[in-house]
């Protein structure tokens, strides 16, 4: 990473990855899928396999037009139904706050920008939201977006450029690297990104500060939890209800910052 040299020495070294991590999922789930469906019954929708469309596609499309949060996020103009896996997050722990400034990774489609926006007030100047992602996407009112890989060299400083004096005081990551179909080669490739952000994370925020990181269940996730623990005060593991039970999508929520090594 090109800030490397600058980063937490503790979140920066990754030698080796290890052994598993316990699962300690936070939130309950159903009544938060009741509520979206507005208590009541919802309509199963069933899809024929075409000749041409595969399994696989034929049973996501079906998951997708069952999913009460695919309804809800279209009805609420949302980007995406991740977007409410941030609002439950959180609704729980109230890490996201008026006049914050906020850099979301692998931001497209947008759905926690939106969210984000809307709890920092980036839409009336308070607060201030910069994403990036590879991926070209719509504006979104209040956030500054920048359509640029996080791996490449260069992303770092452009974000902290953008940045109101530099730094951040929540660093959001929902990064998913493009899976092969090979189960441990996917997980190391999302966990390589997990740590980016981590480092990144640890050289860009305010002591004090959060960060919130998608990762797999997969055997490798101790080295990243043993990193974060050494330069936040609290890390934890969280399921939110939008993230569907058969994932082995996690999140890691890790606040109160230490500040840069040294410091």
């Amino acid at each position: 990473m090109a800030n490397g040299a600058a980063t937490s020495g503790s979140v920066a070294a990754f030698g080796q990855r290890a052994s598993a991590v316990t699962n300690n999922k936070s939130g309950g789930g159903k009544g938060r899928r009741q509520s979206l469906s507005g208590g009541q019954r919802q309509l199963h929708t069933s899809v024929k396999t075409a000749r041409k469309r595969s399994v696989s596609s034929a049973r996501w499309l079906e998951r997708q037009l069952n999913d009460p949060y695919v309804a809800a996020s279209k009805r609420e103009g949302l980007r995406s139904r991740a977007a409410y896996k941030l609002r439950e997050i959180d609704a729980r722990y109230n890490f996201l706050k008026p006049g914050q400034r906020v850099i979301d990774l692998g931001a497209a489609p947008g759905g926690w920008s939106q969210v984000a926006a809307e709890h920092v007030k980036a839409t009336g100047g308070k607060g201030q939201v910069v994403a990036i992602d590879y991926l070209n996407f719509e504006p979104i009112p209040g956030v500054e977006i920048i359509e640029m890989d996080f791996t490449d060299p260069k992303a770092e400083d452009l974000l902290k450029s953008r940045l109101r004096g530099g730094r951040a005081d929540v660093v959001l990551s929902d990064m998913a690297a493009p899976t092969v179909g090979h189960a441990k080669t996917d997980h190391l490739r999302i966990m390589g990104l997990a740590e980016a952000a981590a480092a990144f994370a640890a050289d860009v925020l305010e002591p004090g500060g959060v960060f919130l990181c998608k990762v797999f269940q997969g055997g490798t996730e101790r080295d990243l939890l043993d990193a974060l623990k050494r330069d936040f005060k609290v890390v934890r593991h969280v399921k939110p209800p939008a993230s569907r039970a058969e994932s082995s999508e996690l999140y890691v929520l890790a606040t109160g910052f230490r500040g840069p090594q040294g410091d």
